[in-house]
């Protein structure tokens, strides 16, 4: 898989996609993340990206000649299946849309920034808005992080046990059992005896109750869904 993500910011992309799991999967040739800086497609000398918004009110817009040359350009390049702006009040993200998107070849995140984008970009550019939440953040560049993490996550090969993915929160509706590591028993606090127990099937059965337990206290909208 490939992502570019667009932004004005770009050095704040740098650290997230340099670590861990993320930075993993591109030493493994598993996914291509490439930052484009919306200012190399500037036609001012001074890279000018904003503009004060029509109509008067506080705050600069983002501006669609920069975006769409950046776009146009990659899209010369290589078919993309989405164009994913992330906005406050695009889709909720959820693990049944990062599942989608990492069955995706080519994805481009456009992130926004001070007030927004032009219209036009979200009308005539963009194929899919997602927010990672119902909140509002400086720029797009932190959700493009998380919606990058959600669905690399996903991609075979990228996480050294595969089924670990498959047992996450919300990969079924459910939030995730509780989990315990050693030692057995800290400060008279114990593990749960079925853990301990080796019965793979009744293991199974007691964290599957678990979760029901936990997210029927905790999330219960997730089983009316």
């Amino acid at each position: 898989m490939r992502i570019d993500i667009i932004t004005c910011l770009p050095d704040l992309l740098e650290s997230p996609f340099n670590h861990s799991i993320l930075k993993r999967a591109q030493e493994k040739k598993i996914i291509e993340i490439h930052i484009h800086d919306i200012r190399d497609y500037s036609t001012s000398k001074q890279r000018q990206v904003d503009d004060y918004q029509y109509g008067g009110g506080a705050g600069m817009v983002l501006m669609i000649e920069p975006i769409d040359r950046c776009i146009t350009k990659l899209k010369s390049e290589r078919i993309y299946d989405e164009i994913i702006y992330l906005s406050p009040d695009g889709a909720l993200l959820t693990q049944n849309i990062a599942n989608q998107f990492s069955l995706k070849k080519n994805l481009i995140m456009l992130c926004g920034h001070y007030k927004g984008v032009d219209e036009r970009v979200r009308k005539h550019i963009i194929t899919k808005e997602i927010s990672i939440g119902d909140y509002v953040l400086s720029g797009g560049e932190l959700g493009a992080v998380v919606l990058s993490d959600a669905i690399i996550r996903l991609i075979p090969g990228v996480l050294s046990d595969e089924t670990s993915a498959l047992s996450d929160s919300y990969q079924d509706n459910l939030i995730a059992p509780p989990v315990y590591t050693r030692p057995a028993d800290y400060k008279g606090q114990k593990v749960p005896e079925i853990l301990l127990s080796g019965h793979a099937a009744k293991i199974e059965e007691w964290r599957h109750t678990q979760s029901l337990k936990r997210t029927k206290e905790r999330r219960p909208g997730l089983i009316d869904d």
